[in-house]
């Protein structure tokens, strides 16, 4: 690294302005820092780095706004954004708005460097940015889990390209609010997005519902149709479990990716179409091609950009913030009061497997707002179905409740809690008297010795937890 490069941190945090000094010290990289972007502006009259390290909430001018006026009056120079309250959106506005590139908090700071120095070297060789835009909607994408995180930068990565992108991930994990999000955010987001599940459409009817029919090519064929590629024309087509894709339907859509046109069953003119193709799956399709069920060629040609979506056990950290998404959603939808979870609840649901993933705890949070009568979730309102969803498959065994007991005290060690006993001794005590009282059917007198104390302790027990 030479001695003349120069980044500039802006991070109203002081602990993470003396992180990143220290880190660009000990890679030889010349830096400055700044408490806010005002600051930085000022210092900017007389003076300009080779890179800005910013993050994106700040007292004053914030870090997209500083953002927005570096891409307008200093686009050569590269930006990276960080930020502790990072979500899809964020991500998306800062490549849009022409970030070198999105790190949520906390940061590795070997990849802080790393992608520093990558900075650098694209400020050496003088290359433009891309312009700023104007923020976009919101989304139904919710995740502050790394994987998730690296999702919203793959989408924001891609925001201004038409390349093709296959996504995989299990059933239920959102594989098409991905796909969707893709398209919201592309150069063809006013053109139709068009949604067809290969496992749904009979094999006999799906080179007809992909690229339609003539009138009489088949029998029941009493007028012309359009295909979906000729309705996702100029906009994106996204084909949802290619993997069931039949052989010879895989060779048409290798011709169409390669020629840009196609025949109508039954039709001899070609159709010429401009389409972008999103394809997803929660297979593996290598082993598919391996076996010889997908062509090896289709698959190259899918298989340019990867997004990979995580399972639901994989992200329990998003669980709490999902739900209480769904919840609302579901109020509006259904009528009524947004429902709470209690916080032996939410802990109870995070340390499920969710083997149905995001849709799975979607349908959970109807289900509960029409059932539950209170608005304040117990254990007791839960679908009877998730006491058989624990892992390990033992539910209810010694083991099984020590394992989500070790798994919240982590969550909340690893989210910089302190104290933790101070919550989770409160709430045993709630659950195993809740128990009890429902196994003795309200007798204080049983439930107490159920428990081990007195009635008076458990009397008083029941006070202090406001029970």
């Amino acid at each position: 690294m030479t001695g003349q490069a120069k980044v500039w941190v802006v991070d109203d945090d002081s602990s993470i302005r003396w992180v990143l000094e220290r880190a660009l010290n000990q890679a030889g990289i010349d830096n400055q820092s700044f408490a806010d972007a005002d600051s930085l502006l000022e210092q900017l009259r007389d003076d300009q780095p080779d890179v800005i390290i910013s993050d994106i909430r700040m007292p004053g001018t914030d870090g997209l706004a500083l953002l927005s006026h570096l891409s307008e009056h200093h686009p050569q120079l590269p930006v990276i954004i960080t930020t502790a309250h990072s979500d899809l959106d964020s991500a998306v506005e800062s490549y849009q708005r022409g970030a070198f590139e999105y790190l949520p908090k906390p940061f590795d700071i070997d990849e802080v460097v790393a992608i520093t120095e990558r900075a650098l070297a694209q400020a050496r060789e003088k290359r433009g940015e891309i312009p700023s835009q104007e923020a976009l909607p919101q989304t139904d994408i919710i995740g502050e889990a790394p994987a998730m995180q690296e999702v919203f930068r793959a989408i924001g990565r891609l925001a201004h390209s038409n390349i093709t992108v296959l996504i995989n991930g299990e059933s239920g994990t959102g594989k098409e609010l991905v796909a969707r999000a893709l398209h919201r955010h592309s150069p063809r987001a006013a053109n139709p997005f068009i949604a067809l599940n290969m496992a749904a459409i009979p094999k006999d009817l799906m080179e007809s519902e992909l690229f339609g029919h003539e009138k009489g090519a088949f029998t029941g064929a009493n007028a012309k149709r359009e295909g979906r590629f000729e309705q996702a024309n100029g906009g994106t087509l996204f084909l949802d479990e290619i993997g069931d894709m039949p052989a010879e339907t895989q060779t048409r859509l290798l011709r169409v990716l390669a020629d840009g046109e196609f025949y109508r069953v039954g039709g001899h003119t070609p159709v010429k179409v401009d389409v972008r193709i999103i394809a997803a799956t929660h297979q593996d399709l290598e082993e598919l091609v391996q076996r010889g069920d997908f062509r090896e060629d289709l698959f190259h040609r899918l298989n340019v950009i990867r997004i990979h979506i995580p399972k639901l056990a994989e992200r329990r950290e998003d669980i709490p913030r999902l739900m209480q998404f769904f919840f609302q959603r579901a109020a509006e939808e259904l009528g009524g009061e947004s429902k709470v979870l209690l916080p032996e609840t939410e802990q109870f649901l995070i340390g499920l497997d969710w083997p149905g993933n995001v849709r799975q705890l979607e349908n959970t949070c109807r289900w509960i707002t029409v059932m539950a009568s209170g608005r304040e979730i117990h254990l007791r309102d839960l679908p009877p179905e998730l006491g058989k969803t624990t892992s390990p498959a033992e539910a209810g065994t010694q083991a099984d409740w020590r394992e989500l007991l070790y798994r919240w005290a982590r969550n909340e060690l690893v989210q910089g809690k302190h104290h933790i006993l101070r919550q989770a001794v409160p709430t045993f005590e709630r659950v195993m008297i809740e128990v009890a009282l429902q196994h003795s059917q309200g007798r204080k007198r049983d439930a107490a010795e159920l428990l081990g104390w007195g009635r008076n302790t458990l009397t008083r027990k029941m006070k202090d937890l406001n029970m």
